[in-house]
């Protein structure tokens, strides 16, 4: 029985079976303020799921206000912030960002947009096993704490994620699972429709998605069965925000549905005048015609006599009324605004190596929208460092999504990356990464900013595609170019047509935008969420074919402009040299307080040296010659002499019994005095001086590590018969000094007595 309110409110746990995993939702316990609240488990992830809604509406608020915030606690890993000196979690990562918009992509079509209240859910992950992935049990626990508190929502869904892997279908796979998976594909929704999807793959075929999402669906049963149950025992009533509670109330109602009658009996024959029958081609020019919609409707509501404070209804309904009416033209007519097909791309264009001094760059428009993307280059220290809950490590690819005001006309102020540039930026970094060549080909750290120039539909997906440019002209060696498209929907009730390439006015109520990307041979990303109350299963698989048809006909475009990867880098990017030493080496090469690897970089002019520590040296240069010196220099410090090696030594030390010479970087070996020359040899300096390059050759190597060299056996010395003369004289006698020095002291060790 639904309770109507929620005091004196007692622990209860709930829990299923989910993908061969226990998974448990319990209420009751935490945040009795809120309008609900509850903990979902799996393992030894907890997170807390809350909502609220304020009591107030805002006056004048066209749209609805929802937030939806993930918070990662460090904590929750057992961890302490990386920085000396700020501990407290600061703003959210980027993974914390986009796991926010994941769970908002799901929830909100679900919402009635009439509510103005402020509705806020909080996800905040309180334990994390590193194992069991907190995302999907955010989005249940927020399905959760909407389906049973007392605010309007349509729900509730489920979400799941499946993966496969080695041909073996994965439900929520681990981690570790999922650093070896083909694809994973996140979806929410019901069992019978899909309301947001988010999916990276490499290279993944249409046949294996589609089964994917038939898997999933099946998979949510469970937790939607769950959900039902938690509401059915302790769900709130709820909140009615429509209906007129005072005579005064429903008496405004009354005359705000007579002004939105008369408004849309006149709206929808002069949208299609304006929109159809004449030629508007841009966004700008379609702006243009909703203001002459604006005031014609004015004009009119005048002539009927409905006062001047009441025009607002009827202006407010105008956005929604022109969407609607290119979705009613789409579907009876098969009619677009700008006269394409429904299964045709906007004409592109396609350049690559525009600006000079870059490591490379490319541009591509779509129609309106337009997109230059800047490929940069740097040493494999130039990684960025992840310090989150989830993720600790560094990041080799990185691509930043841009999106100033005035590519859509717009004058506001520049506040940097919010969470719309951080998540277009995300898929369309996650469109590419696979496609990019292993560290050990290609130990660049890689950095791709895509500047949205203009904007009329789907900038995230031009991004992708200026990308695959940009790495392309920096001579990248990508393993194939990427390509996105952006499909959307026009819908009513169950008539539906799939439409390719939308832009600005074809992403309204009853649309979706579903996004994706790939190369000739399959998927590499997508990411759906819509403005219905779900997709079925065969708009998905209409979906998939028109993008990969739309896919394969943009890659010609590319590829007809730049086949394959520059094969040299540009001359202004660094270059980098590889060599595998010994991980027991590593130190050798570093140096005591890092003394060696400094003055290997003073001396050579290097940039950087990088060492992982499998035993990866990279090194990198402005220009091959310094780096290859340094190179040669590592390679000595830790290489293995050989018997029968030939070296150009320097001679370093002379004794009594021969010469010792340098051979490699902090490697000597001993010349004995009978290897000197090519004949018997008294006096060592004679014929080396310390400082002297001479050739050697490894005699032996003994059991102790020490080398022995023999000048007389390596070809190239120059022995000279003065030389010779002179080092076959007899030594001198050593000077004795006058006197009588007592008696001599025996050497050997006395015993202590």
């Amino acid at each position: 029985m639904l309770r109507t309110d929620k005091t004196n409110m007692e622990s209860k746990r709930f829990k299923t079976k989910f993908g061969g995993k226990e998974l448990i939702i319990e209420t009751g316990k935490f945040a009795a303020n809120a309008n609900a609240s509850c903990t979902v488990q799996m393992g030894d992830t907890v997170i807390l799921a809350t909502v609220v809604m304020s009591k107030e509406t805002r006056p004048g608020m066209n749209w609805f206000p929802l937030m939806v915030d993930y918070e990662e606690k460090l904590y929750a890993a057992g961890r302490i912030k990386g920085s000396r000196y700020v501990k407290r979690e600061g703003r959210p990562t980027d993974e914390a960002v986009l796991i926010g918009r994941f769970i908002d992509r799901a929830i909100r079509p679900l919402f009635d947009n009439r509510i103005k209240n402020d509705v806020q859910v909080i996800v905040t992950v309180l334990s994390f096993d590193e194992e069991n992935d907190p995302d999907i049990l955010g989005l249940i626990g927020a399905s959760t704490v909407l389906h049973m508190s007392d605010i309007p929502w349509n729900g509730p869904i489920g979400a799941v994620r499946v993966s496969k892997l080695n041909g073996e279908w994965l439900i929520n796979p681990g981690y570790e699972q999922r650093k070896e998976t083909e694809f994973d594909l996140d979806i929410a929704g019901t069992t019978e429709k899909v309301v947001m999807i988010e999916a990276r793959a490499s290279e993944a075929e249409e046949s294996d998605l589609l089964e994917a999402f038939e898997r999933g669906s099946k998979e949510l049963k469970p937790v939607i069965k769950l959900i039902e149950q938690i509401r059915k025992e302790i769900g709130l009533e709820k909140l009615d925000l429509f209906s007129p509670k005072t005579e005064k109330e429903k008496i405004a109602q009354e005359r705000k549905a007579e002004v939105e009658k008369i408004s849309l009996a006149f709206i929808g024959p002069v949208i299609r005048e304006l929109f159809f029958d004449q030629s508007r081609p841009t966004r700008a020019e379609r702006n243009a015609g909703k203001e002459e919609v604006k005031e014609r409707l004015v004009a009119h509501l005048t002539e009927q006599g409905v006062d001047e404070n009441e025009h607002w209804i009827g202006t407010g309904l105008i956005y929604d009324a022109v969407q609607d009416e290119i979705s009613k033209m789409i579907l009876e007519e098969g009619r677009r605004v700008d006269g394409r097909q429904i299964t045709e791309v906007r004409p592109l264009i396609i350049e690559a190596g525009l600006l000079p001094r870059v490591h490379g760059s490319g541009h591509f428009s779509r129609g309106e929208t337009q997109v230059l993307s800047v490929c940069t280059l740097g040493a494999p220290g130039d990684k960025q460092t992840l310090d989150g809950m989830e993720t600790v490590g560094e990041q080799r690819y990185m691509h930043h999504y841009n999106f100033p005001p005035f590519s859509v006309g717009e004058a506001k102020p520049l506040r940097g990356a919010g969470r719309r540039e951080v998540g277009h930026g995300a898929l369309a970094e996650k469109a590419v990464v696979d496609m990019l060549p292993p560290a050990e080909e290609f130990p660049y750290a890689i950095r791709v900013v895509s500047e949205v120039m203009n904007s009329n539909g789907s900038s995230s997906m031009a991004s992708t595609c200026g990308s695959t440019l940009a790495l392309m002209d920096a001579g990248v060696p990508i393993k194939s170019p990427v390509a996105g498209i952006a499909i959307g929907i026009a819908s009513r009730g169950d008539d539906w047509k799939v439409i390719t390439d939308i832009q600005d006015l074809e992403d309204g109520a009853g649309g979706m935008d579903f996004k994706v990307t790939g190369t000739k041979k399959g998927f590499t990303a997508i990411q759906m969420d819509t403005k219905t109350q779900g997709i079925t299963q065969e708009m998905i698989a209409e979906a998939l074919t028109q993008g990969r048809n739309a896919i394969n006909g943009i890659l010609d475009q590319m590829i007809a402009v730049i086949a394959e990867p520059r094969a040299e880098l540009s001359p202004y990017a660094p270059r980098i040299l590889t060599i595998n030493i010994d991980p027991e080496k590593i130190r050798t090469v570093i140096g005591p307080g890092g003394k060696m690897i400094n003055e290997i970089i003073e001396k050579t002019g290097v940039e950087t040296i990088d060492i992982e520590q499998t035993g990866l040296v990279m090194i990198t240069s402005k220009n091959g010659e310094s780096g290859q010196a340094a190179l040669e220099w590592v390679r000595n410090l830790t290489r293995e002499v050989e018997t029968g090696e030939i070296f150009d030594g320097q001679v370093v030390k002379i004794m009594d019994f021969g010469a010792f010479v340098n051979i490699l970087p902090g490697k000597d070996g001993m010349v004995h005095v009978s290897e000197l020359a090519p004949w018997r040899v008294n006096r060592v300096d004679d014929i080396v001086k310390i400082g002297d390059t001479v050739k050697v050759k490894v005699m032996e190597i003994d059991d102790m590590g020490r080398v022995n060299l023999s000048m007389k056996q390596a070809e190239g010395n120059v022995y000279t018969e003065e030389m010779k003369k002179k080092s076959q004289e007899p030594s001198a006698p050593r000077p004795q000094s006058g006197g009588s020095r007592g008696p001599r002291r025996d050497s050997r060790p006395q015993k202590r007595r």
